[in-house]
């Protein structure tokens, strides 16, 4: 089963995936989701070294609900900054968040989250991977913004992940 398929969580997304995608709950559609589930993973599995581990898969839930919150929050944010504060007064800033994160899943992950909340954007990674360049839209106190991506996003990333 497991050279069959290698990255289980991974063909269950993609199914899933697929289904959402397609938007049909035929039988057609199902197939065709079973085929890429096991066919991609089978074809990119040499790619694949290791599997990411994560200690608390179950952390992704309250995770991600916090996530989906703080995305809808910060589009009201924006949008009040965009459209009530004049624009000498937007006071954008690049900021370095240092990292205390190792896994390369759970980076990515923090960088993702970043970049998806409206107002912010994850610019770039350090090649030691100990920092990520942020850009933020509206940074009256750079350091606030970095204080709460560590404490807000990193921290349960790390109990997640680490």
């Amino acid at each position: 089963m497991k050279r069959l398929f290698p990255h289980p969580v991974l063909s269950l997304a993609l199914a899933a995936l697929w289904i959402l995608l397609v938007n049909h709950w035929t039988l057609g559609s199902l197939v065709l989701s079973l085929i890429l589930a096991t066919l991609i993973p089978l074809l990119s599995a040499r790619w694949w070294p290791y599997r990411p581990v994560i200690r608390r898969p179950l952390g992704l839930i309250p995770y991600t609900l916090l996530v989906l919150r703080d995305v809808i929050v910060a589009n009201f944010q924006v949008a009040r900054i965009i459209l009530f504060l004049p624009n000498d007064r937007i006071r954008s800033a690049w900021i370095s968040v240092p990292l205390d994160l190792t896994s390369p899943e759970a980076i990515s992950l923090l960088a993702g989250t970043i970049t998806m909340t409206p107002g912010t954007l994850t610019a770039d990674v350090s090649a030691d991977g100990r920092a990520l360049l942020v850009h933020s839209l509206h940074a009256p106190d750079p350091d606030a913004i970095r204080d709460e991506i560590k404490t807000r996003y990193e921290s349960r990333l790390k109990r997640i992940f680490e």
